[in-house]
């Protein structure tokens, strides 16, 4: 199974569309995940052009006003034999790591997808990949946005796709 990660979109904010790097990245992905600040939800109706989509609320969505999709804050997707955690990962104590990888210390998940710090991080820690994409309209101290690719089979395994700020 391969999965498109993308976060922190921040649409029509921070870009009027989803990049066409996307749409190439994901065109083979069967499922897509945004770990939140998605600001429009027609975001997650193009995405779902695509593949279907799951996602979360961030801190910067107003997540009253997502009709088709019922956000929360947290989730657990099933994705073959392997469980995902899915949050933004915004909050006032730790780093936004330490907050992603506490929400889900309590549920056995194979890997953790969070977004907030504009950073990506592919890394094994304590058996749990933790995963973030990146942003693909705004990175911070990077120099280039980016999204993220996940494969799944026997094993989890993450990769951060980079590409130029015009979305090639």
């Amino acid at each position: 199974m391969i999965i498109g990660v993308l976060s922190d979109s921040h649409i029509p904010g921070r870009a009027n569309k989803i990049p066409a790097f996307i749409w190439q990245a994901f065109a083979e992905v069967d499922l897509i995940l945004h770990a939140g600040d998605i600001v429009d939800e027609r975001v997650l109706i193009d995405l779902n052009a695509l593949a279907p989509v799951e996602a979360v609320y961030g801190n910067m969505d107003q997540r009253n006003e997502y009709h088709i999709y019922q956000l929360t804050k947290k989730k657990i997707i099933a994705a073959g034999n392997k469980k995902i955690g899915l949050i933004h990962g915004d909050g006032s104590s730790g780093s936004t790591l330490q907050r992603a990888a506490k929400a889900f210390s309590d549920d056995e998940v194979d890997c953790v997808v969070f977004g907030h710090s504009h950073q990506p991080f592919n890394e094994v820690i304590n058996g749990v990949l933790m995963f973030n994409p990146g942003s693909c309209t705004n990175p911070r101290r990077e120099p280039q946005p980016s999204c993220g690719i996940l494969y799944v089979g026997k094993d989890i395994k993450g990769e951060v796709l980079y590409f130029d700020k015009q979305g090639n």
